[in-house]
C-alpha cells in the first residue's frame, strides 16, 4: 500500500447544506488524526444555496486533500455516496452528512479501534444536537460486539467507519432505488458479511444535528416508501441468516423501527383507504417473517399491535391504539405460575383472536426499555425486582382468565 494512501476517505454528499457545511468541514480539519492521513470526497448534489462554491473554496485552501464533484440533483443521498465511494482511496471510508460534525478525536479513536480489533465496521458514539439520538448502544466500548443480541442492530445509519477493502471486495453500494432506509440496508450487510463490529462509546465521535429548517433527509418519504424499506431489510436479513434465534433477534429492528410506526396512534386519524392499504402492504411481510421467537422479544403493546396486523384485525388494532392514545396504563395480572405476568390491554382474556400469551410481559417492560432474551425475561425474581423498582402493583383477575387473584 502506498505511503500516500490516506487512512480515511471522508465521503460527504452535500445538498443545500449551508450554513451547516462550514462547521462540518471545520470538524474534519480539526481531527487529531492529522490532515495528511485524511482525504475528503465531497459531492455537490445540485445545490443552489452556495454549497458548491463553498466546497470549491475549501478545497483550494485546506490542508486536507479534497476533491469536489458537482452533479445534477440525484433526489437522494445514495447517488452522491456511491460517487464518493467510487473515488475513495483510503483504508477506511466514513460517510459524513454535511449537516453534522465530528468530535476532534473521532477518527483517531475509530481508526485505532479498527486496526487493533481487525474489525470491518467501527461505530463511534453519536450525540444529538437539537434532535434525538439513540443511546442504548453506547453503554460500553467493545472490540467485538454481538450483532445479534446487542443493541448495535438499532444503529444502522451510514455514519460509521467502514473498512474499504470489505466494500470493494463485496461490491457494496447504496441502493439508489430505495428512497428511504438505504443506509440501514448498506450497514446491515456490512455487519453480516464483514469481519466484526467494534464500538467506541467513551468519546462523542459524531454530532447529529437537527436543522432549523426541518429539512433533514430522514423526515422525507411517504408510508409506501417505509414499507419498501422494511421489506428490503427483512429480505437481506433472511438472505444471510437462517431461521432461528439469531434471525429473530435481528428482525426486531425492521419490525419495531420501520414497520410498527405505521401502525401507531396516527393510524386513528387516517382514512379507511390508507388503513386498508397499510394492512395489504404488511400482510406478506407478516406471513413471511413473523415468528413466535420474534414476538417474545417485543414489549406487550408492540407484540399486540403486530399480532392484530398479522391477523388482519384492524378493529382490534384501533381499540388498542385508542387505549394508548389516551395514555392509560394496563393493569398487571398474575398467572397461575409466579413468573407469568400479563398486561391487561384491551381484549385481554376475551378469546382466541388475541390469545392470553400475547399479553405476557417481559422484563423489557420495566428495565429501561432494554430487550432481554426470553429465558431471562421470564424469571420471577427479575420481574419482581423490576416491578418494585417501577412502583407497580400486581392485581388478580378472574379464574376464567387462567390467572389468580392476589
Amino acid at each position: 500500500m502506498s505511503s500516500s494512501t490516506p487512512d480515511v476517505s471522508i465521503v460527504i454528499g452535500a445538498y443545500q447544506a449551508m450554513p451547516y457545511l462550514r462547521r462540518c468541514l471545520a470538524s474534519v480539519e480539526a481531527q487529531t488524526l492529522g490532515a495528511g492521513r485524511i482525504e475528503i470526497i465531497a459531492v455537490d448534489d445540485g445545490s443552489t444555496d452556495g454549497t458548491g462554491e463553498y466546497l470549491d473554496e475549501f478545497a483550494a485552501r485546506s490542508a486536507v486533500r479534497t476533491r469536489v464533484v458537482h452533479q445534477p440533483n440525484s433526489g437522494g443521498p445514495s447517488g452522491p455516496r456511491n460517487v464518493g465511494l467510487g473515488l475513495a482511496r483510503g483504508r477506511y471510508v466514513f460517510f459524513l452528512d454535511a449537516d453534522d460534525y465530528f468530535g476532534e478525536e473521532a477518527l483517531e479513536r475509530m481508526v485505532a479501534m479498527g486496526d487493533r480489533a481487525g474489525t470491518d465496521v467501527v461505530l463511534g458514539k453519536i450525540t444529538g444536537v437539537d434532535r434525538g439520538a439513540a443511546k442504548s448502544m453506547w453503554k460500553q466500548t467493545v472490540e467485538r460486539a454481538d450483532i445479534y443480541f446487542s443493541q448495535v442492530k438499532f444503529t444502522l445509519s451510514a455514519q460509521k467507519l467502514f473498512r474499504r477493502e470489505l466494500l470493494v471486495r463485496l461490491g457494496m453500494t447504496f441502493d439508489e432505488k430505495l428512497r428511504t432506509g438505504e443506509d440501514a440496508l448498506f450497514t446491515m450487510e456490512a455487519y453480516l458479511r464483514g469481519n466484526g463490529v467494534s464500538v467506541v462509546a467513551d468519546y462523542p465521535c459524531y454530532y447529529l444535528v437537527g436543522r432549523d429548517d426541518g429539512k433533514h433527509v430522514t423526515k422525507s418519504g411517504n408510508y409506501e416508501l417505509r414499507f419498501d424499506s422494511a421489506r428490503a431489510l427483512m429480505d437481506l436479513i433472511a438472505e444471510y441468516v437462517p431461521p432461528g434465534p439469531e434471525r429473530d433477534a435481528l428482525m426486531v429492528r425492521p419490525f419495531v423501527i420501520t414497520l410498527l410506526p405505521q401502525f401507531g396512534p396516527g393510524l386513528l386519524k387516517q382514512s379507511a383507504t390508507v388503513r386498508r392499504r397499510k394492512m395489504e402492504l404488511a400482510a406478506p411481510l407478516m406471513e413471511r417473517y413473523w415468528t413466535r421467537g420474534l414476538a417474545l422479544r417485543l414489549k406487550v403493546q408492540e407484540r399486540l399491535r403486530l399480532i392484530c396486523v398479522a391477523k388482519g384485525r384492524t378493529d382490534l388494532l384501533l381499540d388498542l391504539l385508542r387505549f394508548m392514545k389516551e395514555g392509560r396504563q394496563p393493569e398487571i395480572v398474575r398467572g397461575r405460575r409466579p413468573a407469568r405476568l400479563f398486561l391487561a390491554y384491551p381484549h385481554f382474556g376475551e378469546g382466541p383472536a388475541l390469545p392470553e400469551s400475547a399479553y405476557r410481559m417481559t422484563v423489557a417492560e420495566w428495565v429501561g426499555g432494554r430487550r432481554i432474551e426470553p429465558p431471562a425475561a421470564m424469571r420471577s425474581s427479575l420481574i419482581g425486582r423490576a416491578l418494585r423498582k417501577a412502583g407497580r402493583t400486581v392485581r388478580g383477575v378472574t379464574p376464567a382468565h387462567g390467572a389468580r387473584r392476589t
